[in-house]
């Protein structure tokens, strides 16, 4: 046990007397809770601006693809008596408000046609373009 009380009492004078240091980790100032700012973007290559496919007036007169939805609704419309809603529905499988939009939508608004409506004895609607 003498051995053990030696081993305690020999630290050196010096190392007691200096004081230590008082430096602590100091944390950084916190930011707000927010996404970083987005750099700014050079320059985008811009793409060549192409001519339209029909000059500006002309209207383009049913242009779909062969065997196409599309051109299955224009054949049965340019038929003299036009098309039923179900008959439509029938040809492309699709439900009532998707017929009716793309009757509005793409047949009138973009290829430019005109859609006319009429309702039969019968209470059923149907439509057709002029050829």
């Amino acid at each position: 046990m003498i051995a053990n009380a030696e081993q305690t009492e020999t630290a050196p004078a010096s190392v007691a007397a200096e004081p230590k240091a008082t430096k602590t980790a100091r944390p950084a100032k916190k930011g707000a809770n927010v996404a970083p700012k987005k750099g700014k973007q050079g320059k985008k290559a811009t793409s060549a601006k192409r001519a339209p496919k029909t000059p500006t007036g002309e209207k383009k007169g049913g242009a779909a693809r062969d065997g196409s939805k599309a051109a299955k609704i224009l054949e049965l419309l340019k038929r003299p008596d036009g098309a039923t809603s179900k008959e439509l529905q029938k040809a492309t499988g699709w439900q009532p408000h998707s017929v009716r939009g793309f009757l509005s939508g793409t047949i009138g608004k973009k290829m430019g046609l005109t859609v006319t409506s009429t309702k039969g004895e019968d209470g059923e609607r149907s439509y057709s373009v002029k050829a």
